[in-house]
């Protein structure tokens, strides 16, 4: 009997210390789970960050490549323009413009984001959000600096860099990507499956039309077209500073398209060879084409062709092959070689960087890239038409957006405050009469015209 006892007492241990011996085991799972879960959010967060950081540094790079390919005489004006705009796109973008392109109803009135209230401090994901989205807008508004640069009124500028970040590029932001923070808003083109994954659309063709808006309604700079209407080479005063604004944008490109992944995974990787081998594609392809038609292997194509390349596979750097980023980086770096020509001598838009030829032709041209090259979905990976029209329908929607509020915002800044300096300030130098700096004092010649 004492046995028969001594087997049930051991027997309900058993069949009590099963379930608990579970629930243990299920607890230490779901504990190692969520701090598998706290640790991806904070990587991602910390790489969110970082990549902002990159993207942020770039405004340097575009500082040094408009003032290497413009006049010494220009070059305090130039910088003071990157760096405002910045500042000013940081402010506007924070208090008006983050809420139009990701709040709930992605308008002026009723956002949940406006300057972010509602946020509580221990919402973490949103801040790391808000800077890198924040360095995104600044540069689409710096791109058009380097189209309108050497004529153009420091004023005007405040007011249309502001203008860009607090409404133009946000509401074309919110068709595209206001569902990346909340997914109840009107991003009607994401919808329709529109992609562009890193901003060759939102960003650089909408900096890019805006930047052909302004400098079809400035004219030219003075002396750049004979009497013939032949254009004149206007030199840039320092191309080593060129350079290396590219070789600093081309580094901080590696924020701006793995950091859209705003997740530290594998995939910002695979993105960041796609990136690479385009820019290098893009430089090699603008080379041999210069050497080709200009009958020299002229420097300042192989830099934009390495930025053309850059922009055009910032839409699809995410589905495409390495092999198709090199060839969607090659065409780009042939098109920004024909583009700039074209625009010098068929059109006679004087834009003294190629800024429209590298961000607006290339971004479009990146944009159709991926409904070509997707790996899903592509025309030439058997997806048909389908996803390449929804990527005309985006694009031309940014040109319509971005070139027609463009004419009408520098019209009206024209006709109001003025948009462009005088003649014997833009011979004279923008430095001195709008700044009364010299970049390099002691070196000025004022008799260029």
């Amino acid at each position: 009997m004492k046995k028969l006892r001594f087997y049930l007492i051991f027997l309900i241990l058993v069949v009590l210390a099963v379930p608990a011996a579970t629930f243990a085991a299920e607890s230490e799972t779901s504990a190692v789970e969520t701090i598998k879960e706290e640790l991806q959010a904070n990587i991602n967060i910390v790489w969110t960050c970082i990549a902002a950081f990159l993207v942020f540094f770039m405004q340097a790079g575009f500082a040094m490549v408009e003032t290497g390919f413009t006049r010494a005489k220009n070059s305090a004006n130039i910088l003071m323009k990157n760096l405002m705009d910045f500042v000013i796109g940081s402010l506007v973008f924070f208090l008006v413009g983050f809420g139009l392109m990701f709040g709930a109803t992605n308008g002026l009135f009723g956002t949940s984001l406006f300057a972010l209230s509602g946020t509580e401090p221990g919402t973490h994901w949103n801040w790391p959000f808000l800077i890198f989205q924040t360095v995104f807008a600044a540069t689409a508004a710096t791109i058009v600096s380097g189209a309108m640069a050497e004529r153009t009124k420091f004023i005007s500028y405040l007011i249309y860099s502001g203008v860009i970040s607090l409404f133009i590029y946000p509401i074309f932001g919110s068709w595209v990507w206001g569902n990346l923070l909340l997914t109840d808003n009107n991003s009607w083109l994401a919808k329709m499956g529109f992609h562009d994954f890193a901003g060759s659309t939102v960003v650089h063709s909408i900096g890019g039309w805006l930047a052909l808006a302004g400098a079809i309604t400035l004219g030219p700079r003075l002396g750049k077209y004979g009497p013939n209407g032949k254009p004149r080479a206007i030199l840039g005063h320092n191309l080593p500073l060129a350079a290396l604004g590219v070789f600093i944008l081309w580094f901080g490109w590696v924020g701006f398209n793995p950091g859209s992944t705003t997740a530290g995974n594998g995939l910002a990787g695979y993105i960041a060879v796609t990136t690479n081998l385009a820019a290098a594609g893009g430089a090699l392809t603008a080379l041999i084409t210069s050497w080709v038609v200009l009958k020299k292997p002229e420097i300042s194509m192989a830099l934009n062709g390495t930025l053309a390349g850059l922009v055009a596979i910032t839409a699809p750097c995410d589905g495409v092959s390495p092999i198709s980023a090199i060839i969607i980086g090659g065409v780009g770096g042939i098109l920004v070689v024909f583009s700039v020509l074209f625009f010098d001598y068929v059109l006679k838009v004087d834009d003294p960087v190629g800024a429209v030829s590298v961000h607006a032709i290339n971004g479009l041209w990146g944009t159709l890239s991926y409904g070509l090259f997707a790996i899903n979905g592509g025309l030439f990976y058997g997806g048909g038409f389908k996803q390449l029209g929804v990527q005309v329908l985006g694009a031309a929607t940014a040109f319509v957006w971005a070139f027609g509020l463009g004419l009408i915002l520098f019209r009206i800044i024209g006709k109001t405050v003025g948009l462009r300096v005088s003649a014997e300030e833009e011979i004279k130098g923008l430095d001195i009469g709008e700044h009364g700096n010299e970049a390099y004092s002691g070196f000025q010649i004022f008799t260029t015209a």
